[in-house]
């Protein structure tokens, strides 16, 4: 593993320095250029490039440009196009649907601004540009949006995106494998209309009639009937499992959405083989005069070490993107990577974390899954964990033991999620110890989201008798350690199946932990989850049971305000929502009230502030509690 600052070329004189006329393929990506291996786009570009191809980058073209996509001019094999890291229209705008003020992944004042589906909008002004060059979409957007899918922002649902978008392929998933067969058979001289049987690709067709697989509701049918489009989304996350998953087609208005089943994860080696390639690590030098790219500072020190995530919450995108299937590094790779991390000139010493979708998953959820692929319509962890399920953090364990051990390094952090209920059901202690002890840089967050059974259900997340337990645990092993160390709970408000009664319950439980979030998540649907399916039908795709969603703003700001009790502003909307729930009795001078009757909105601030503070600074050893929560997803 080397640290090569050799970027990719940008423009027509970094190609014509690296003496070639012309490129095999250029990738576009709505971010600014960031050549590390936590972008999507530079992974598929120097994967590319190992395998020989030339490879130009089009970062966060200018759309009002007519010449944005001649930079390389055509190029020789095609265009590979991503929108970003993240969906472009949940990157521009908030839950409310307001348009964001910033975008970290690109520099503060920079005058080139991502579009609004961005994926669409690149693909059609390359297709206007070059008309006979292939055009191959992947990356988040193309992943989460290949079938008919309901759309938050327009309110409705909208066609698979390669219809939007007249790409000639889609590549969804975790795109390495089927990138580089596309890749290698377009230079074999075969044409792009031909690549029909490539495991992880959607493509369009005009007739199916020899095709097996699963026919999906056409997408007249999705849009017209709740039901149907429910029970599609079901099927579509079943058939995601790379062992058992059958192709599926869907038809557009006589054209037909044609997914190929999907293509196996890659190996411990390949995944090693991808971690290795030479990247510079860093956001290209032309955004160095508006002060540099922001998304790198969370990523810059920190290692991936896995992929995939067997947890299945409903509301997580990860089911329909990289699967429930967990792959991981060697350890050799990941300690090899850590020593790049110490030659770099501005490392201080701390490697930022060591994880991935969920840091403590390193394997399988279990041998049966490895010979029989995921089991349908059940979850590894939640409600209840499996009897079957594997837990084991003794590698994990091991790896994180190295890094400390490394020349130069001082800590090491795991900040990406912990699976709390997996965490606790190892009876080797061992990591739980050394986590607490070693890895935790004052606050480790974790992800309870609720507390009502009833919502945990939909969300796919387990009891919160689990993260009790969890929480107890932590605290003792902390206050044994005679340190200050604080659970930072990330909670939702508003999913689906959420109702004020299930709120007041979250309210009570935050008062009983002594648990003050500063800011709670609304609810997001974002595409292709099932969270999103229950928001857009009202039912539950498992069951076909009626779901209860809360929508309108007023009913969202009320469950908000609930999770923020305490906070004086919230005072009048609390009260209204105490009132509509029928718990008029948590509003007096109880000490189980939530609100105190006839309190003034001036001292109760003043107190709320002051217990705040307090609670933030109270050693656990001491019987402590949780901090006020400072933390952002």
């Amino acid at each position: 593993m080397t640290n090569n600052t050799d970027f990719l070329p940008i423009s027509k004189e970094d190609m014509l320095s690296k003496g070639w006329n012309e490129v095999d393929f250029v990738v576009v990506t709505g971010d600014c250029y960031v050549d590390h291996p936590s972008f999507g786009s530079a992974i598929i570009s120097r994967v590319l490039e190992n395998e020989g191809f030339r490879v130009g980058i089009i970062a966060r073209p200018d759309t009002k440009d007519p010449d944005a996509f001649k930079v390389f001019g055509k190029p020789r094999l095609g265009f590979m196009v991503g929108s970003g890291v993240i969906d472009s229209m949940v990157l521009n705008y908030t839950v409310a649907k307001k348009r964001r003020s910033e975008d970290l992944y690109a520099p503060k004042g920079y005058s080139i601004s991502r579009p609004d589906r961005a994926l669409t909008v690149y693909s059609k002004q390359i297709k206007k540009t070059y008309p006979d060059c292939p055009i191959i979409i992947g990356g988040i957007e193309a992943s989460l949006r290949r079938f008919a899918h309901y759309d938050y922002w327009d309110d409705k649902v909208r066609p698979s995106v390669m219809l939007d978008c007249g790409a000639d392929l889609l590549t969804y998933g975790m795109g390495e494998k089927q990138t580089v067969e596309i890749a290698n058979r377009l230079r074999d001289g075969e044409s792009i209309k031909d690549l029909t049987d490539i495991r992880g690709t959607c493509y369009v067709a005009r007739d199916v009639s020899g095709l097996s697989g699963t026919r999906l509701h056409s997408y007249k049918q999705v849009c017209s009937d709740k039901a149907m489009y429910a029970a599609d989304c079901k099927v579509q996350l079943e058939e995601q499992d790379h062992v058992t998953g059958k192709r599926l087609i869907q038809e557009h208005d006589n054209k037909f959405i044609v997914q190929n089943p999907p293509m196996p994860p890659l190996k411990t080696h390949e995944l090693d083989a991808v971690y290795a390639l030479p990247y510079a690590r860093t956001y290209h030098p032309i955004y160095e005069p508006y002060g540099g790219v922001d998304a790198i500072k969370e990523v810059r020190f920190s290692i991936t070490h896995n992929r995939g995530c067997f947890s299945a919450c409903n509301f997580c995108a990860l089911n329909f993107h990289q699967g429930r299937s967990v792959t991981s590094r060697s350890e050799e790779s990941v300690v090899e990577e850590a020593k790049l991390l110490t030659t770099l000139p501005d490392f201080k010493g701390y490697i930022h974390d060591v994880g991935g979708p969920t840091a403590n998953f390193r394997h399988s959820s279990c041998q049966k899954q490895l010979k029989s692929g995921m089991c349908k319509n059940k979850r590894c962890l939640a409600p209840q964990m499996c009897k079957n399920l594997e837990v084991d953090h003794s590698e994990y364990l091991s790896i994180l033991r190295k890094l400390r051990a490394l020349k130069g390094v001082k800590r090491v952090f795991v900040r990406s999620g912990i699976r709390f209920d997996y965490l606790i059901a190892d009876k080797d202690k061992s990591f739980f110890k050394e986590l607490v002890e070693h890895h935790i840089s004052g606050q480790l967050k974790v992800a309870p989201e609720h507390c009502s059974a009833a919502v945990l259900e939909l969300m796919g997340k387990p009891y919160i008798s689990s993260y009790k337990e969890f929480s107890k645990q932590f605290y003792q092993i902390t206050g044994k350690l005679n340190k200050e160390q604080y659970l930072v709970p990330y909670l939702m408000s508003s999913h689906p199946g959420s109702t004020l009664k299930s709120a007041v319950e979250l309210a009570l439980f935050l008062k009983s932990e002594n648990i003050r979030p500063q800011q709670v998540q609304d609810f997001y649907p974002t595409p292709g989850t099932i969270s999103t399916c229950m928001f857009y039908t009202g039912l539950n795709p498992y069951t076909m049971a009626p779901v209860f969603v809360p929508k309108s703003p007023h009913e969202k700001a009320l469950q908000r305000a609930l999770l923020q009790y305490f906070l004086p502003q919230n005072r009048a909307l609390v009260i209204e929502a105490l009132q509509k729930a029928g718990r008029t009795d948590l509003i007096g001078n109880d000490a189980k009230c939530l609100i105190r009757h006839g309190a003034d909105t001036r001292s109760l601030a003043a107190k709320n502030v002051k217990s705040v503070k307090q609670n933030s600074h109270r050693s656990p050893k001491k019987g402590g509690g949780h901090k006020w929560q400072k933390g952002k997803r």
